[in-house]
């Protein structure tokens, strides 16, 4: 029987306070703005809110934005979830699911567009912390979506060039979608402490992709 790994991970901003000094720094007003002290008037009304709004930005690069949590099932076993509530955890955690792979079988990686953000996201991430990443064969660095060893169900359904939101490709296939939270809520969630209920959304995102899954599997994909 053919082994799947269905994973899904959330990711935040930047938490670190130089990162966000930097970026303070680098903050312009709109180019129809000349004047010095039209420049300063717009800095003062406008310019942290824009240094915060940039930083927000870091929750979709690996450089700068941290995984909190990651999700996964093998098959049709229990979806596992490790969580990170502070910075300090997410070495951990990303090394916990690694560690879950089995690097002496053969095993497909399934999950909604792992191949455009998250394995690229783990990657870096795991690079930035100096975490040991499984072996190309169990963790592909930069896989194609044409890639054998990854099922990656926004490829499956949209091409290689198209987008489908899981939402959608759920409502389509009549599963069960969102209910009401999203990846857009998990930066204030975790911030406020609310770290169940995160780590809940990432476990649901797993077993909807796993029924995603299913279906191709059913049509004989």
């Amino acid at each position: 029987m053919e082994r799947f790994v269905y994973f899904d991970l959330e990711t935040i901003p930047s938490q670190s306070p130089e990162y966000l000094e930097r970026v303070r720094g680098k903050i312009k007003p709109p180019g129809n703005i000349k004047k010095p002290e039209s420049i300063e008037a717009w800095l003062e009304e406008h310019g942290e809110q824009a240094a915060i709004d940039e930083v927000a930005k870091s929750s979709f690069d690996g450089g700068r934005g941290h995984i909190c949590t990651i999700a996964w099932a093998k098959n049709d076993d229990d979806v596992q979830c490790f969580h990170a509530a502070t910075i300090a955890e997410e070495k951990p955690l990303i090394a916990a699911f690694f560690n879950a792979l089995d690097p002496y079988h053969s095993e497909t990686l399934v999950g909604h567009n792992i191949i455009g953000f998250d394995i690229g996201f783990l990657r870096k991430r795991a690079v930035a912390l100096g975490v040991k990443l499984p072996g190309p064969t169990t963790f592909p660095r930069d896989p194609k979506p044409w890639d054998k060893k990854i099922h990656d169900t926004m490829v499956m359904w949209a091409g290689g060039t198209n987008r489908v939101s899981m939402d959608d490709l759920c409502d389509i296939l009549g599963i069960p979608g969102k209910d009401g939270f999203d990846g857009s809520m998990v930066a204030d969630a975790w911030r406020n402490g609310e770290h169940a209920k995160i780590a809940e959304y990432c476990a649901d995102d797993v077993r909807r992709t796993r029924e995603i899954h299913k279906r191709f599997l059913a049509a004989g994909w």
